[in-house]
């Protein structure tokens, strides 16, 4: 099987080229769908485009999106060098017979059809070859194998099985040790039995010498150690264990969880609304707030750091804009939303958000604590790595561990396999969001990925932190995208499917305690959460009233009455008397100093005069009131109020506060009457919160049939010329050949460059010369880096360095040999 690997590179290249060439439009199409790179910038010809998909970058790409039953595939075919279909089963470590069942046949099947339609193998006459320049993406062992070493060319297969077979136990014990990889060994010491075996298997041609202490395992003996396979067993998609949980677990557990957020994030904004943290240099919050918000929040600091990210990223916290900032409450349309839509809002902030709340606390690679709301917790990545652990829960019936959901993860991409710690995040954050109930997927959290499958913001990762964008792309104040026109929001329905009924009652007592029995209602749990202290939470939750609380729902507007009155509706018996006593009492105290507002004042030593600026309706935008008979306070800043007399014929004088005259000549300018001064948020604007970057467009299937047909008929005619890029290789005046026409992409011309130096093809190149003309030379590449090209010119017997910036065009002559 090993013959074709001694094949020439160049003419591997060229008919790995005419394969694509002869695939279908609609194989064509799927190659780029499944390839997206090599559609971005469009290649101007077929053969672009195959030396595009051999290029490193790519195939290293598209390695690290298959699975590990395709990468076993793909290796295997590259170690072996040339197998057919029938062959790959049992290369890839399927066993023989009865005991290869059809089910595994038929996954082996379906990963070397993913392999073939990617171009990372193709189908030369029955013949499955590897994709030109896969030997250097796997290294130099590919599947633990040995280098191909042609020195047993005259062997026959026959040959080497009845060697290894009359090989002594000492040296088979050395081929067995390197059979299944590595394969290098060092050397023993001389003199010794093990060097004595090491020697005579290096005689016999089984082993070679890579160096005086090191000895390599060739490919050929490998591959005959192992029975003909590159793999022990097949790498079959994982069947996770988990465990059995009653539906009506996970329900009760999700409920509990999205009530539970919902109810932190109330607290965590009224919280914020009288006592705004401020916000580092940084962009972050600081240690000493957070650690105030988890006590307040009654949970630790790192669900208190979820609790933030979430409320930030829903747009119902923010920065306030000022010249030295604070995190305050937005959007007054959250109290006005019951508990499943708040839910829903918060669930489709999450859904989208780029940001790594687990992080918070760890070090960055320079030793800097990170920060809760930083902007150095964002990531591109998280998204599609939410989407991917959201399709293992749902893809289960069953509980599954952090474990379970790695193991998956890291079978769909072996060579991409997420960090584990990013994994319990997310995980984390989905049980503390109800998605999950008691490690398996909940009703609310099957909805939040249907979601995310519908919203293509959602499935691309590329949704944006500013809530001006959120707001332009149809979302609300808060951010978050309506639900859907039909009316009914498919998140909060299927909150609401699991959440249990409401109560409106409180059961007072006479030691200032209440029980609310069960999930309060809106009207009951607002009450509860400005009139009273929560004492425990559960399947009941039991408050207490106490001077404090009651001073804080006085200081909301209520009143005594108002207060009494509403306890009296939720409660089935009368309003305890202690209670009635403490809330009269404290509102008999509650307002004995008052605190008022006022940006200026005016005084006079006419009455008259003041009474009748107070009762002008023309000044009732200024917010006159009267402090005492020669005093009038106002809302307005004394500029606006000392212009706004003088132009009713009012001669006022501006006094300071040690009520001198103040000289008003430059009172104009800077920031005046009328002009508002600059906002604190836009002098700050990109301060670490610009807009999430995101990757290369997705193309639209009718743009890849489009784009194929023009690689059909020889590349883009039509195509405008770029600007040059820094290393560019476009010049307006380039001549087109007959295949390839317009201006050449800079990605093509490196990757025919690449790939005419690792198989030693010749090129034509168009170059600008010293004298600045364009010059056509055929040359044959040596190296490629730093931005030059060391090249051979075989028409005049010389080597010549060119920056790669000065190439404006790379082809690949017919008449090349």
């Amino acid at each position: 099987m090993a013959s074709s690997l001694h094949e020439a590179p160049a003419s591997a290249t060229r008919r790995f080229a005419e394969d694509l060439r002869q695939r279908s439009d609609t194989a064509l199409v799927a190659l780029l769908r499944a390839r997206g790179d090599l559609a971005v910038p469009s290649p101007a010809t077929l053969r672009s485009l195959a030396a595009r998909a051999s290029s490193h970058t790519s195939l290293e790409r598209a390695l690290a999106q298959v699975d590990a039953l395709v990468l076993q595939v793909v290796e295997a075919v590259t170690a072996v060098g040339e197998l057919r279909r029938a062959q790959v089963a049992h290369v890839v470590g399927a066993a023989h017979g009865a005991e290869a069942s059809s089910a595994v046949s038929q996954q082996i099947d379906q990963a070397l059809d993913v392999a073939l339609t990617a171009a990372l193998v193709w189908d030369d006459d029955g013949v499955l070859r590897p994709s030109p320049g896969l030997e250097e993406v796997f290294g130099h062992y590919p599947a633990g194998l040995g280098p191909v070493v042609q020195d047993r060319a005259s062997d026959t297969g026959q040959d080497l099985a009845e060697l290894l077979r009359e090989t002594p136990p000492e040296q088979r014990a050395v081929l067995d040790a390197l059979a299944w990889g590595p394969p290098a060994g060092r050397v023993p010491p001389g003199g010794t039995r093990q060097r004595a075996a090491v020697d005579a298997l290096v005689a016999h041609g089984l082993l070679t010498r890579a160096d005086a202490q090191h000895v390599l395992l060739t490919r050929e003996v490998g591959l005959a150690l192992r029975d003909g396979r590159t793999h022990r067993t097949p790498a079959l998609r994982p069947e996770p264990a988990g465990h059995d949980v009653a539906a009506e677990t996970v329900a009760a557990e999700s409920a509990s969880a999205a009530l539970e957020l919902v109810r932190r994030v109330s607290v965590l904004r009224s919280a914020w609304a009288d006592d705004p943290p401020r916000v580092l240099r940084s962009g972050g919050l600081g240690v000493r707030d957070l650690r105030r918000l988890a006590a307040v929040l009654e949970c630790d600091e790192p669900e208190a750091a979820f609790v933030a990210e979430t409320a930030v990223q829903a747009g119902l916290i923010g920065d306030d804009g000022e010249v030295e900032p604070s995190f305050v409450a937005l959007d007054e349309v959250w109290s006005e939303l019951d508990d499943a839509a708040r839910w829903a809002v918060l669930a489709r902030a999450w859904a989208v958000s780029p940001r790594t709340p687990w992080r918070v606390g760890t070090r960055d690679e320079g030793g800097m604590l990170r920060s809760a709301l930083s902007p150095d917790l964002e990531r591109g990545w998280v998204p599609r790595l939410r989407g991917a652990v959201l399709r293992v829960l749902g893809g289960s019936a069953r509980a599954l561990s952090p474990d379970d959901v790695v193991a998956a993860l890291t079978w769909e991409a072996p060579r991409n396999a997420p960090p584990e710690t990013a994994v319990r995040g997310l995980l984390s954050e989905a049980a503390s969001l109800g998605v999950t109930g008691a490690g398996a997927m909940s009703p609310p959290g099957r909805a939040v990925l249907a979601a995310m499958h519908r919203d293509p913001v959602a499935a691309s990762g590329a949704a944006s932190r500013e809530r001006g964008d959120r707001a332009g792309a149809g979302g609300d104040r808060a951010g978050h995208r309506p639900p859907p026109a039909s009316g009914a929001d498919p998140l909060a329905e299927a909150l609401r499917a699991v959440l249990p009924e409401e109560v409106d009652e409180m059961l007072l007592q006479g030691d200032l305690t209440g029980v609310v029995p069960g999930r309060p209602s809106r009207a009951l749990a607002s009450l509860v959460e400005f009139a009273a202290d929560t004492e425990s939470r559960g399947a009941a939750t039991t408050v207490r009233f106490s001077a404090a609380s009651v001073t804080r729902a006085l200081d909301r507007g209520r009143s005594a009455e108002d207060l009494l009155a509403a306890l009296a509706r939720h409660s089935p018996v009368p309003v305890p008397q202690p209670l009635e006593y403490l809330v009269r009492d404290t509102a008999r105290r509650h307002g004995a100093v008052r605190v008022g507002v006022a940006s200026s004042y005016l005084r006079a030593a006419d009455e008259a005069t003041l009474a009748g600026l107070e009762r002008d309706p023309a000044l009732a935008h200024l917010g006159l009131f009267r402090l005492a008979p020669t005093v009038l306070a106002a809302t307005a800043p004394p500029a606006l109020l000392h212009e706004t007399l003088r132009e009713r014929g009012i001669v006022s004088a501006l006094e300071g506060p040690d009520r001198k005259v103040l000289d008003v000549r430059h009172r104009r300018e800077g920031h005046g009457p009328g002009r508002p001064a600059p906002s604190g948020a836009a002098s700050r604007a990109g301060r670490g919160r610009g807009a999430s970057v995101t990757g290369p467009p997705v193309r639209s299937e009718p743009d890849l049939s489009a784009l194929v047909a023009e690689l059909r008929v020889g590349g883009h005619a039509t195509t405008p010329a770029s600007p040059r890029s820094r290393d560019g290789m476009e010049s307006p005046s380039s001549p087109a050949s007959d295949t390839d026409s317009g201006t050449q992409p800079h990605a093509d011309g490196l990757a025919l460059l690449r790939e005419a130096v690792r198989d030693g093809l010749l090129v034509r190149v168009d170059m600008v010369g010293a004298a600045g003309k364009l010059e056509q030379r055929t040359l044959r590449p040596l190296r490629l880096e730093g931005g030059r090209l060391r090249a051979l010119d075989p028409a005049r017997d010389a080597e010549l360095t060119v920056a790669v910036h000065r190439i404006a065009r790379v082809a690949a002559p017919d008449d090349a040999s």
